[in-house]
């Protein structure tokens, strides 16, 4: 317990974990939006948009995600400077890294959220499209209102199962200098490396905590909303 006391009054343990409820947050927004494009231009009947939605899904899923955390801190940022925070602003430099992060993550992660949203509209009959067409909807009207709507119930599971990824993945943004818990716990291994086991069941508890009710909740979410077929 002394030594448990010792962390919490030395680091500020609370604002690193919230700085990774940020990242999850802003990032599975950019996720959801650019997944869900992504997911209609996989079933798009335009090929050349199919085309590109198995690309970017098949490339990005196979790219480490520390790769496009280094691209876009170093590639974009440092090297081409295109800045997402103001250049004259005293904070600009913490700014950029977490919004660059925020990109990272969310572009990463919207390859999984798309393949998940994909498994959801594969679920919806076939002849419901089929109808909707067949009454004169266009493509993206059908699946907009159509499609998507049953789609994302049957793709809680897997969105939920991705969003706790994403809060893990978090972790990465310390090679950039992002102030998030891995930071935090390097730092605590460089001058209190005595306190080993006490480091590791801080971040082990945080991650629970904040892990844990979000799986729950998605198994629950997804059982209410399951779909009777």
């Amino acid at each position: 317990m002394d030594a448990l006391r010792t962390l919490l009054e030395e680091y500020n343990v609370l604002a690193a974990f919230w700085m990774t409820i940020k990242l999850t947050f802003f990032g599975a927004i950019g996720a959801f939006i650019i997944g869900t494009v992504i997911a209609i231009m996989r079933v798009s009947p335009v090929k050349v948009f199919q085309t590109f939605g198995l690309a970017y899904v098949t490339l990005v899923r196979n790219t480490p995600l520390t790769l496009l955390v280094f691209f876009a801190a170093f590639g974009l940022a440092i090297t081409l400077q295109i800045n997402l925070a103001p250049p004259d602003s005293p904070t600009f430099i913490v700014d950029n890294n977490f919004r660059w992060g925020v990109v990272a993550l969310a572009v990463y992660h919207a390859a999984f959220v798309a393949e998940a949203i994909r498994s959801g509209i594969n679920t919806v009959p076939l002849g419901q499209a089929e109808a909707a067409r067949a009454i004169g909807l266009p493509f993206l009207p059908t699946v907009t209102t159509i499609v998507l709507p049953q789609a994302f119930r049957g793709a809680i599971a897997p969105l939920g199962n991705t969003l706790i990824a994403l809060t893990k993945n978090t972790t990465v943004l310390a090679t950039i200098g992002v102030a998030e818990p891995a930071l935090m716990m390097r730092n605590m291994l460089e001058f209190n490396i005595s306190l080993l086991y006490a480091i590791f069941f801080i971040m082990a508890a945080g991650f629970v905590i904040l892990t844990l009710p979000t799986g729950l909740f998605f198994t629950w979410w997804s059982r209410k909303l399951a779909v009777q077929r």
